[in-house]
């Protein structure tokens, strides 16, 4: 690295994401200096959107992983197939990030198994390595890789949460839902729907929020916001649109669900 960020296809072609601080600003500076991120918040509040305009900005491969229970650190680095009746050795997308110098973006990664944080500790500090038992090699980083993780605090049990010594090798970022005026700013870039109509949705998509942790499991995200001013946007009626995007998404308790159809009721009237 040279010490400069280059931009590859730039800000103006990357996917929208409205900045709420000086969240890109940190982001370039720790790529230019080859620091892995963590990217901390609630689902659904953008931070996988920041990566995708992070990366075409910077103009660089993306790699994405969904993390999940059964994610091993095999699917992770690659494994040994059977192809035309060879075996042969087929990379998996972090061993791809790392030879291309592409950003390997692991989302959730707390749901992941416990060997692939072990995995990623000698691509976080300054070896940038990334050793491959099965097949002898020991792999340098390639200029332009960058790891980047995210997780949701809020959302962790005591057997799912990042040790120390893991979140100690990442710089940080903290991500929530925009104010409400940028969301709604948001909202309406996304999906057509004016502002002004899908400022209610946002005043709505607060209350919802507000009952995290008591009758809901999770907020509402932008997302769903977005796709409901969507469906509006497109002729459907306000309470129908709410109901499939912003209600039935998030339970399915008939009793919640009639609590939270009267919330709809006292923002819209």
């Amino acid at each position: 690295m040279d010490g400069s960020v280059k931009l590859g296809r730039g800000a103006a072609d990357a996917p929208f994401y409205l900045p709420q601080g000086d969240e890109c600003d940190v982001f370039a500076a720790a790529y230019t200096n080859n620091l892995p991120v963590l990217l901390k918040g609630p689902t659904g509040c953008g931070k996988t959107r920041f990566v995708a305009h992070m990366a075409a900005s910077l103009g660089r491969p993306l790699y994405t992983v969904a993390c999940h229970d059964d994610l091993a650190a095999a699917d992770l680095i690659g494994r040994y197939l059977l192809k035309g009746g060879e075996t042969v050795w087929v990379d998996g997308p972090l061993t791809r990030a790392v030879r291309e110098g592409a950003i390997c973006y692991l989302d959730e990664v707390v749901e992941a198994r416990k060997d692939v944080t072990v995995v990623l500790h000698p691509l976080t500090d300054d070896r940038r390595i990334l050793p491959i038992d099965r097949t002898g090699e020991e792999l340098e980083a390639t200029p332009g890789f960058m790891l980047v993780a995210s997780y949701n605090p809020g959302y962790q049990n005591i057997l799912k949460t990042l040790k120390p010594s893991t979140r100690q090798r990442f710089i940080s970022l903290e991500f929530d839902f925009p104010s409400p005026q940028m969301e709604a700013e948001v909202v309406a870039r996304e999906s057509g729907l004016p502002l002004e109509r899908c400022k209610p949705l946002i005043r709505l998509a607060g209350k919802l929020r507000g009952l995290k942790g008591q009758d809901l499991e999770e907020g509402v995200s932008t997302r769903l916001v977005v796709y409901a001013a969507t469906l509006i946007a497109q002729g459907m009626s306000t309470d129908r649109a709410i109901l499939a995007a912003m209600i039935e998404p998030l339970t399915d308790d008939e009793d919640i669900k009639r609590g939270l159809l009267d919330l709809v009721t006292a923002v819209f009237g």
